[in-house]
């Protein structure tokens, strides 16, 4: 198990372009797609990846979301790890979405959205059981992840990113050092101040509502998805307590939440945390997806 799951991570916030390289090895029992798009905002052509374990299903599947501070990263940094979830056998997705500061919020909600829509609509092709879909992400990839978990039928956030008559909604979460409160982010973050007002288009004084809409921590209600918050004690770009705040939140509302705490580690898990986070989130996601 550990030698399957530590890769995934440490790249969970691919960020940097090198990470686009060529294509990982692919195994004889994985089928792996690329370049497949799953919806045109403003011309914008957003495309997907998928890796999927031979044979017809239906299987479980995660759609993973990269981070970059909410405008950088790419899809291309999970194909690894798309391709190893297939291994261990789930449908997984690594998609591309709109970045600010062109794109602020909402945008990358209507997309990871509609990401999620196009997978149930193509279940068949794909062999996806559209019942069983979760959702991952690290640093911003996390938050978004997150949103997704309890902002499920709110029809503001879906968009019109195509394949309306489909459902948004997943049936769990893993949100690796992902933010929940904008509204108290800055001074605890290295990067907060540059990051935040180019995704909500302003600093909190000047944009607020903003803030508060686009944080997880104001949408919690029993109806939000599983969740399991991965987060290392001394992480400098989200604190810790954001993940304390959200999971508090979700257990008051009902809603099954765990936080795993890596005590010392900051944003991005390497070695022995790398390991330990992986192995909770596979769990995690064998629990909530995988048929008893």
């Amino acid at each position: 198990m550990a030698r399957f799951l530590a890769p995934l991570a440490l790249v969970l916030i691919a960020t940097a372009p090198a990470l686009a390289q060529k294509d990982p090895p692919v195994p004889d029992t994985v089928v792996f797609e690329k370049n497949i798009e799953y919806t045109n905002p403003d011309n914008q052509h957003l495309q997907l990846n998928i890796a999927k374990p031979k044979g017809n299903g239906p299987f479980p599947t995660v759609l993973l979301i990269h981070g970059g501070g909410f405008r950088a990263g790419t899809r291309e940094g999970y194909n690894t790890q798309i391709i190893r979830l297939a291994e261990h056998g789930y449908v997984a997705a690594t998609v591309s979405y709109r970045l600010a500061p062109k794109y602020p919020f909402p945008a990358a909600i209507h997309d990871t959205k509609a990401a999620v829509r196009w997978l149930r609509a193509n279940a068949k092709t794909h062999h996806i059981d559209p019942d069983r879909i979760g959702v991952t992400g690290g640093s911003a990839g996390g938050h978004l992840a997150q949103f997704l978990a309890v902002t499920a039928g709110v029809k503001e956030f879906e968009g019109d990113g195509g394949n309306p008559e489909q459902s948004s909604a997943v049936k769990c979460v893993v949100n690796v050092y992902g933010p929940s409160d904008f509204t108290k982010s800055y001074g605890k973050s290295v990067d907060a101040a540059d990051v935040l007002p180019l995704f909500l288009g302003g600093n909190l004084e000047k944009a607020k509502p903003a803030h508060i809409r686009a944080s997880p921590l104001y949408w919690v209600t029993p109806n939000a998805a599983p969740t399991l918050c991965i987060h290392g004690t001394e992480d400098k770009y989200v604190a810790c307590e954001q993940a304390e705040w959200i999971v508090d939140k979700l257990k008051a509302a009902s809603v099954e939440a765990e936080l795993l705490k890596l005590e010392g580690a900051g944003h991005g898990f390497k070695g022995k945390d790398a390991e330990t986070a992986e192995n909770a989130m596979i769990a995690f996601f064998d629990k909530h997806l995988k048929k008893k």
